[in-house]
């Protein structure tokens, strides 16, 4: 691919995230629109809304996966893996902020999304045995609050860099909001 096609293609895609995680029902042409791109650009690369929705989502989880993968959850030590990792998160929020769950049903794609959601599991047990988060909470607790804190400090704190945002989303798991 040639490398104004390459950036459009990225373009399109993230734009496309961004609106339609704006409005689900957004056209290919304002999507297009939006990307400063000819509609009939988009209709070439791309044969139907759902072939385009398709493309995003799997920039999605691929953009997810590296972010998991550049965080060395298995071998960096695990307060600088986990903070490596929330701040990648976080930008991947940002750059995609539309939801998988609308393409789980594609067993494939749910296939790649668990091997994620184990990956990450099995990095917050690592935390847990070395200390970094205690023992004895309800299972699943760390795996349910994490994502929360991050799609939640990607939408509502938009000035906040993937690094400050990582900060106050670790913080906040380590330390909890009360004073002490």
């Amino acid at each position: 691919m040639r490398a104004d096609a390459a950036r459009n293609l990225e373009t399109v895609l993230t734009t496309g995230a961004r609106v339609l995680a704006a409005d689900p029902g957004a056209s290919i042409a304002s999507i297009a629109a939006e990307a400063g791109v000819d509609r009939r650009t988009v209709y070439r690369r791309f044969a139907s809304r759902e072939d385009l929705l398709s493309a995003i989502y799997e920039a999605r989880l691929t953009a997810i996966e590296k972010a998991i993968e550049d965080a060395r959850l298995r071998e960096a030590p695990v307060a600088v893996a986990l903070h490596r990792y929330v701040e990648n998160i976080i930008a991947v929020n940002r750059t995609w902020p539309v939801d998988l769950a609308r393409m789980l049903a594609d067993e494939s794609v749910r296939a790649r999304r668990d091997a994620a959601v184990r990956e990450v599991d099995a990095f917050l047990e690592r935390a847990t045995d070395e200390g970094l988060l205690r023992p004895g909470l309800p299972e699943g607790w760390a795996s349910a609050l994490l994502p929360d804190l991050m799609h939640l400090v990607s939408r509502q704190r938009p000035e906040l860099s993937p690094g400050q945002a990582a900060d106050v989303v670790v913080d906040t798991l380590l330390h909890g909001l009360g004073a002490s």
